[in-house]
């Protein structure tokens, strides 16, 4: 029994204490329900804010689309490749119209051409023709509105034999990137295509198209072509556009197949890069 009175027994002080705080909780409990805690303040979720709020909205995401969307730099449209030519929006059979042309020598010097050889629409001639460039004999013919050229075409050299020095005639020009030409063409045994050019490191379009109004390819180099079904494995990686992977990839398909009976063969191959066929195809044959 003086054991249940040791733990029921308090002092003044302590009894002081749980008055007090009887006292705070019922205080509370009173304010708790008595009190109107509500806000007056009333949120407008009238029509004409969300229209504005939605307004506001979509102009940021326009901007934002914007920015992620790529740079057009200026660029000759007589030499766009397969490449370009998806970036620019243009459709396979509008790049195809536009590389035959330019396979019979010839030139479009106006956007109207452009328009006319390749068929594009007149939407997307608007929104690429601004950045055409061509060579100032042509533009400074098309201000003047003349029916004759005043000045002689420029004569171009052949670029498979021009040296470092005559690549540096370009405005733009200079050792490093006339010397990396002549490396690149090099490996590659020649240019055989303009677009071979574009494909020099850290040179871009407007600067190719400059130096095509210089230079041309008179003649295609003569390249000894390596017989796939009797070539090292060290030989065909030797090839510009071919990797460790891609060659491996070769080796094994001309084993399962014994022996490859036609370049086009490789097209079949998975994973192989079909925009670079045409070019790997300078280098291999099948005998």
């Amino acid at each position: 029994m003086k054991i249940f009175k040791s733990h029921f027994w308090y002092n003044k002080r302590q009894r002081n204490g749980i008055f007090f705080l009887l006292t705070i909780i019922i205080l509370l409990q009173l304010i708790y329900f008595f009190v109107d805690f509500s806000s007056t303040n009333k949120i407008d979720f009238s029509e004409h804010k969300v229209q504005n709020f939605q307004r506001e909205l979509d102009s940021l995401k326009l901007i934002q689309v914007k920015k992620k969307e790529p740079k057009i730099y200026p660029f000759n449209p007589n030499y766009i490749t397969d490449f370009k030519g998806y970036q620019l929006g243009m459709s396979v059979e509008e790049i195809d119209k536009l590389l035959k042309f330019r396979a019979e020598g010839k030139f479009v010097n106006s956007a109207g051409e452009f328009q006319k050889v390749t068929g594009v629409s007149d939407t997307l001639l608007k929104s690429i023709s601004p950045f055409f460039k061509f060579p100032s004999w042509i533009t400074t013919n098309q201000q003047t509105n003349s029916t004759k050229v005043t000045s002689k075409p420029i004569q171009k050299q052949n670029i498979n034999t021009a040296s470092v020095s005559d690549f540096k005639i370009i405005y733009g020009v200079g050792d490093k990137i006339a010397n990396r030409i002549v490396s690149y063409r090099t490996k590659l045994k020649g240019f055989s295509m303009n677009e071979q050019v574009y494909e020099v490191w850290n040179l871009d379009s407007l600067l190719v198209g400059k130096i095509f109004d210089y230079f041309e390819i008179r003649e295609k180099p003569i390249i000894q072509k390596i017989n796939i079904n009797q070539a090292t494995f060290k030989e065909v990686l030797a090839i510009v556009y071919l990797d460790y992977e891609l060659t491996k990839k070769i080796f094994n398909y001309r084993d399962e197949v014994a022996e490859i009976q036609s370049i086009e063969e490789l097209k079949k191959i998975d994973g192989f890069p079909l925009e670079k066929f045409s070019r790997i195809a300078l280098y291999l044959d099948a005998k």
